[in-house]
């Protein structure tokens, strides 16, 4: 903290009398210590913070704070008023003024420590010390916290790491704890902690001591029944910045927590990153509170629990209220709905701790795909109405920039199929750049774009993404984890990291490995290409059985981006339509047997599969194959198999018959669009015809059901339990 405030940024009589003049003194103080380059754009980036939110807190505290590319380094400067100065907050003027500078890249451990201060501002003995303060230099040392680290006990730095030491801030806590002088180290450390000790109310975990944290709890027996135990709450607060807000919410909800008697474990998703809650923990919570301004990251791991939904200022100022108003509502039962199975993108999924390498690389690969294929989708559709309006010729048609007669309908063909190409242009540098993301994170954006739109010049395909990406990704985490200078660290997200990666990548797929790929693009299309006869039919079956194998899962995901690949081009060739007609044909065929098995054979099935059964008709020929799922959750072993035969068949049949689909999703209502489309839907109904067929034959060979949703108590709960681990076809 030492090298973030010094007595120069410290203004014991500050004479503004609006928020604008006092964030101007202070801003004035940054650019003569030569923290601030640009005392107008700086002040216009704070103005632009303070728009989306006021920064007075209760108690007379204003924290005008942002992040901006003309800040050189982490900056803090401390104004003390007489009069006040309005900041928004309820309770009227701000006293004490912080306004906190953090450079567009700031590096997490700079972060770390103004998250640190923001929490100590809740400290009642902090703020009346400064208030006290008789000169700069005391102010300053207050906040720089020398004075704590002076007359820290054993007990408090016991088990602290010298790391959480140095990051401590004062209040005469040794540390940012609340006020029971429990030390919490800096925030991003107490949020790990927590995050790794969850709900357990010995005084420190192994994982929690290497950190000099304690979890916030209030029993003494962690796994003991829940009546017998107090109530827990998980939360998470965000704000905007990520730097003062955010720790200030949590701080105030885990004093708040401690008064209350109840265990709470809040997870800060900050500037500094953030370490998710582990399941376990949310599994333990008799509730929830988000507190934030932001959208909450991963927000479906908290589905299916009482939650108040605040904003973070909130969270700041009645904690109390809000500890209470999620007790009651977990008295009266309220939970919320259960989150669909594709909420939280592929990237906030990624490289969960604790997932293996195969785990986390098809992850990565996923969120890539996942974002590939909305334009896949887009484009496919619009090249298919242009096609299907303007007839086949109208690939040749000239640019709508040059001729375009609104009357005739040869040009609004034309105009669909254009706008379509350019939406397939971006296919491979949007899923080289978000497998980069899903690896680095926003660092990786800019080589994984870079490195795609080289796969696409240089004619590698779908295969180039892929590798682009990846290497992308990987540069980015290697330049990552070298050690750079703190002047440098600034800088780094901004100019170093994108023009290093950018450049590694190019090199590699320019001149080394760029010409491979390509080389092995050009065959697998040629093979696509010189599919016929038996093969096809056999590729079809195949793609078909994996389709239907786990209904959205890992291996039905391998096959649909298989046959989205295909088409994923200005000019797929007859034999990738044709995959992708299988493809999108199999998926089909679990969902509609299921809806029509019972349908026929009533009696099989419980009252909840019946239910079920009827809005499988709509989910089957929407092509979400996902509508199968309660079924196989209830009954694997009888309705797995019988799928998978039918899948096969269809995809066999849809090879055969030789029909073609550039769209990449739609179901039935693209039937238009497809090649020979009477006989892509006879191949679905023989594999519908068959699934359904098994289905009753296999449960006819057990008991039947009663028909009462008694008689298979487990099935609605397997079904719930199963579908929300798996994603959309086409997500």
């Amino acid at each position: 903290m030492s090298d973030m405030i010094t007595a120069d940024l410290v203004d014991l009589d500050l004479s503004a009398d609006t928020k604008e003049a006092a964030a101007r003194s202070l801003a004035e103080r940054m650019v003569a210590q030569g923290r601030v380059t640009d005392l107008e754009g700086f002040l216009a980036d704070v103005a632009a913070r303070e728009a989306q939110m006021p920064t007075g807190l209760d108690g007379g505290i204003g924290i005008p704070h942002c992040r901006s590319a003309h800040v050189t380094e982490p900056t803090l400067a401390f104004g003390r008023s007489a009069s006040g100065i309005d900041f928004g907050a309820a309770d009227g003027p701000a006293d004490l003024v912080f306004l906190i500078a953090a450079p567009a890249g700031a590096d997490d451990a700079h972060l770390t420590i103004l998250s640190s201060l923001a929490r100590q501002l809740m400290n009642a003995d902090f703020t009346s010390a400064l208030r006290s303060a008789a000169d700069a230099g005391e102010a300053a040392a207050l906040i720089r916290g020398e004075e704590a680290q002076a007359e820290e006990t054993p007990r408090e730095v016991s088990g602290a790491s010298a790391e959480s030491a140095e990051l401590s801030v004062p209040g005469g806590t040794g540390g940012t704890g609340g006020t029971d002088g429990t030390g919490t180290g800096a925030a991003s450390v107490s949020r790990r902690g927590a995050a790794e000790s969850g709900f357990d109310d010995s005084a420190v975990t192994p994982a929690a001591a290497s950190a000099g944290v304690t979890a916030v709890s209030g029993a003494d027996a962690p796994d003991a029944p829940a009546d017998e135990r107090p109530f827990r709450i998980v939360a998470v607060t965000s704000c905007p910045t990520g730097i003062a807000h955010t720790y200030m919410a949590a701080e105030s909800l885990e004093n708040a927590g401690r008064e209350a008697g109840v265990e709470l474990v809040v997870e800060t998703q900050g500037s500094a990153g953030f370490t998710r809650l582990d399941p376990a923990v949310i599994k333990a919570a008799d509730g929830v509170i988000f507190a934030h301004d932001v959208p909450v990251r991963d927000k479906d791991r908290f589905a299916g629990k009482p939650t108040v939904d605040v904003g973070v200022k909130a969270g700041i100022s009645r904690p109390a209220d809000l500890i209470a108003e999620v007790r009651e509502r977990a008295a009266r039962g309220e939970v919320t709905v259960g989150a669909p199975a594709a909420a939280g993108t592929p990237v906030e999924r990624a490289g969960d701790s604790g997932d293996g390498y195969g785990t986390k690389l098809r992850k990565w690969l996923m969120s890539g795909v996942s974002y590939m294929v909305p334009f896949v989708a887009a484009g496919g559709l619009l090249i298919a109405l242009g096609f299907a309006i303007g007839g086949w010729e109208i690939d040749k048609a000239p640019s709508v920039m040059d001729h375009f007669t609104w009357t005739q309908i040869d040009s609004w063909a034309a105009l669909l199929f254009q706008i379509g190409g350019v939406s397939f242009r971006f296919l491979v540098p949007v899923l080289a750049g978000y497998i980069a993301y899903g690896m680095a994170d926003r660092p990786g954006l800019v080589p994984g774009f870079v490195g795609g739109s080289i796969a696409l010049t240089i004619n590698a395909g779908f295969l180039g993404g892929l590798a682009a990406g990846l290497i992308a990704g990987g540069v980015v985490m290697a330049i990552q984890k070298v050690h750079i200078p703190a002047p440098l660290r600034g800088i780094m997200p901004v100019v170093v990291i994108p023009l290093i990666s950018s450049a590694i990548v190019g090199f590699l797929m320019f001149v080394v490995i760029g010409k491979p790929i390509a080389e092995a693009q050009q065959g697998m299309t040629d093979w696509l290409n010189g599919l016929t006869g038996t093969n096809a039919v056999l590729l079809g079956a195949l793609l078909g059985l994996m389709m239907c194998f786990d209904l959205g899962g890992p291996v039905n995901k391998v096959a649909y981006t298989f046959a989205t690949a295909g088409i994923a081009v200005a000019d797929p060739s007859d034999s990738a339509m044709k995959i992708m007609a299988a493809v999108m044909a199999a998926g089909m065929v679990p969902p509609l047997a299921m809806a029509l098995a019972t349908t026929v054979r009533s009696k099989l099935f419980t009252e909840t599969e019946r239910e079920n059964g009827k809005a499988a008709w709509v989910l089957g020929a929407s092509f979400i194959s996902e509508g199968a799922i309660p079924f196989a959750a209830a009954d694997p072993l009888r309705v797995i198999p019988s799928s998978m035969v039918g899948g096969a068949i269809t995809g066999a049949l849809a090879m055969a018959f030789d029909t073609t689909l550039r769209a990449p999703h739609g179901g039935v209502f693209v039937v238009p669009l497809i090649g020979n489309p009477m006989l892509y839907l006879v191949a679905i109904a023989a594999g519908v015809g068959v699934t359904t067929a098994l289905v009753v034959l296999l449960k006819g060979l057990r008991k039947p059901a009663t028909g009462t949703a008694s008689a298979d108590p487990t099935a609605s709960t397997e079904a719930g339990s199963t579908q929300t681990e798996q994603q959309p076809v086409a997500a």
